[in-house]
């Protein structure tokens, strides 16, 4: 649905993007991450033709973006940046007006996706009487309108409370399952995005430092919770021994190539120390992100995967 091939964006001295190569399949839900000013903006623009690249090819749809804007973006909808509503009007009339600058749209489909938002009740309240998640909601549903294939959201929770953010999270997860959408979004909120993405692309100064599925992100196999009687101690005598490389947190010891738990419990009980706990510790994606980013995001120690064709 979404090809980027060695895209760059350069303002003035500022290079935004740098040579980013991202695949999105059709039907997934496609996480951008990555700090503020890391291009992540820059690049839904030029998903969308409003930022022009530098330089390299970008397809949507199949179309390209630079020579067939209209093709490309006709089956798209998106969240960008902050969307601007006409306080004093109604919702539905906002959506009226939206829909009146690309294609007209009729009032069907427009109680259509006020329904699937959940708007259905104020559609026609001013909106100014609006919460600030009703007007996340009828960003979406102006999204919506053009009955799109791909979804783009530009941090389509910013500002929400817990409660909006949940609920934005069961519409997006909803609009996937039930509408079959492909949906790219950007979002600094790793929770959500571990909750709704099944691929992630993280960017660092606008280059793509990581890509692959979420499942990914887990494989820590030498990170193991222990409990014992003496922490000092244990560690100490397990360092010593090779059988670990390091430690953190009193809690967490990471194993030693070729070693396995079994072989941690023999070495501590014959050093005369109780085990209360060791368990394999599966790493979150905020762990993951943010041992990423300490590391300088580099590229090589954490290398990109490419997406397979199923996937």
């Amino acid at each position: 649905m979404i090809e980027l091939e060695n895209v760059s964006k350069q303002f003035g001295a500022q290079l935004a993007v740098d040579r980013l190569s991202v695949q999105v399949p059709a039907g997934e839900i496609y996480g951008l991450l990555g700090r503020n000013g890391a291009g992540k903006s820059t690049a839904i623009g030029m998903m969308l033709g409003q930022v022009w690249p530098t330089s390299g090819n970008l397809r949507v749809c199949g179309h390209c973006v630079l020579s067939e804007r209209h093709l490309a973006l006709r089956k798209v909808g998106a969240i960008f940046e902050s969307p601007a509503f006409y306080d004093y009007l109604s919702g539905y009339r906002n959506l009226q007006i939206l829909s009146a600058y690309t294609a007209r749209t009729d009032a069907r489909r427009i109680r259509e996706v006020v329904d699937w938002v959940g708007l259905g009740s104020r559609a026609h309240s001013k909106v100014r009487t609006y919460s600030h998640g009703m007007r996340a909601r009828l960003a979406l549903a102006q999204a919506l309108l053009p009955n799109p294939e791909l979804l783009i959201l530009d941090e389509p929770s910013d500002g929400l409370d817990p409660e909006g953010i949940h609920e934005m999270r069961l519409t997006i997860l909803r609009l996937h399952r039930e509408l079959g959408l492909t949906i790219l979004l950007s979002s600094h909120l790793l929770n959500e995005v571990e909750q709704l993405c099944t691929r992630i692309c993280v960017l660092n100064q606008g280059a793509k430092i990581f890509e692959g599925n979420l499942a990914e992100t887990r494989r820590n196999g030498k990170w193991v919770r222990l409990k014992t009687t003496d922490w000092d101690q244990a560690t100490r005598q397990l360092a010593e021994q090779g059988l670990i490389s390091t430690h953190r947190e009193r809690r967490l010891v990471a194993l030693a190539d070729g070693v396995d738990i079994p072989r941690i419990v023999r070495a501590l009980v014959a050093s005369g120390m109780e085990v209360h706990e060791i368990t394999p510790e599966e790493e979150s994606l905020e762990t993951f992100y943010l041992n990423l980013m300490d590391r300088g995001g580099a590229a090589s120690t954490h290398p990109t995967s490419s997406p397979s064709p199923s996937s």
